[in-house]
């Protein structure tokens, strides 16, 4: 393990100790499991921009122009 210093607003860290007590595990355990649960999210979104790789691009403009002219906007 890593000691490393995190500032947290006052009402989240207030929350945090909360939960701690409510569940009988420690703030760090609490912050290491957000922490890896966030981290495996963010990989789960790079597979999903890695499998749509290779479908078509639309720029927003396109897009919205497309949608003026069929009468949706």
């Amino acid at each position: 393990m890593k000691r490393v210093t995190v500032y947290l607003a006052t009402d989240l860290h207030r929350a945090l100790k909360l939960r701690a007590a409510e569940t009988e595990r420690s703030v760090s355990d609490l912050v290491n499991e957000s922490v890896r649960q966030s981290l495996a999210a963010d990989l789960g979104d790079l597979d999903t921009f890695a499998e749509r790789a290779e479908e078509p691009a639309f720029s927003f403009e396109l897009v919205l122009r497309n949608l003026r002219r069929r009468g949706e906007i």
